[in-house]
């Protein structure tokens, strides 16, 4: 069986309930403070575990509690975290999470994170089939070694361009799934998409960063997902209705379900579905990796 192998950010949510966020200058009253696991790449992983898919988790953290905090997480999710390294000059990265009104705002103080090495590229073993994932929250050097060596080995390579950063040439090449949000796709393309446009508006812009052997998916929100693939005619999913409480891991429950249903066989299009209904799931309930669906809350929110 393929192995989804994720590279990228283990951080520790700080996250506080608000009304209404403040303007410039002003102070509003919070509630419900929670601290809790997170990072897209530590969320991303915890999402294809619970898939059902043999997860290895690449990245470092901080030699202090949240640090610790966080491998044991990963460690009781079942996920293979050998390879997640100890900083002891850096602190565990921290998100600032506001929530409000089901949506979010998030503030990253990268710390370890940002200290991780091409080295972390180098291992471990890649299969052919293996399942390479990757997102912007690490430096793109590492990333680019660890998409390279998985090419090489005939693996997949996902990359979630989040947040939105400007991606090298020769990391884009090596990608052959890229993942972007509508705000992710609009700085990639260097264009305006806004989450009110036009699914062709949308598709238009997407097209022009499908390649020959690059499939690029778009994520609209509670409007669902557009995939597009060079021969093919762009795919359309509509979002499905649920009540949203906190959107912070939709997009990673996306990522880290699709690449968990592609390793475990999926075809493509199997594996957007299932992926599609995983997000939504994700938004019900509080917090990023604690948010994860089960494959039987997947099955049944498809009616299955």
């Amino acid at each position: 069986m393929a192995r989804v192998i994720v590279l990228g950010s283990l951080n520790m949510d700080l996250i506080v309930e608000t009304a209404r966020r403040p303007a410039v200058g002003e102070t509003v009253m919070g509630s419900g403070f929670r601290a809790l696991p997170g990072g897209k790449g530590l969320n991303q992983a915890v999402a294809a575990a619970r898939a059902g898919a043999r997860t290895i988790m690449l990245g470092r953290v901080g030699d202090d509690g949240f640090g610790r905090a966080l491998l044991d997480l990963l460690d009781r999710q079942g996920i293979d975290s050998t390879r997640v390294d100890t900083d002891r000059d850096a602190p565990t990265g921290i998100a600032l999470i506001t929530v409000c009104a089901g949506d979010n705002t998030i503030v990253v103080a990268s710390g370890a994170n940002m200290t991780l090495t091409v080295d972390a590229g180098d291992g471990p073993e890649i299969l052919a089939g293996d399942v390479c994932v990757a997102q912007m929250e690490t430096p793109t050097i590492a990333t680019a070694a660890f998409f390279a060596r998985a090419r090489r080995a005939g693996g997949h390579t996902i990359l979630n361009v989040a947040p939105a950063l400007p991606v090298p040439a020769a990391l884009l090449a090596d990608t052959t799934i890229l993942i972007v949000n509508e705000t992710e796709l609009a700085a990639l393309a260097n264009t305006d998409v806004k989450d009110s446009d036009d699914i062709d508006h949308v598709a238009a812009v997407a097209a022009a960063l499908v390649a020959a052997d690059r499939q690029v998916v778009v994520t609209l929100g509670k409007r669902g997902v557009l995939s597009l693939a060079r021969g093919h005619a762009p795919v359309v999913l509509n979002g499905h209705r649920v009540d949203a409480v906190d959107s912070t891991g939709a997009g990673d429950s996306f990522v880290g379900n699709f690449a968990a249903r592609m390793a475990l066989g999926d075809r493509p299009g199997e594996a957007l579905r299932y992926a599609n209904a995983a997000a939504a799931l994700a938004v019900t309930r509080r917090g990023a990796a604690p948010s994860m669906p089960t494959p039987r809350e997947v099955r049944l929110l498809r009616g299955e």
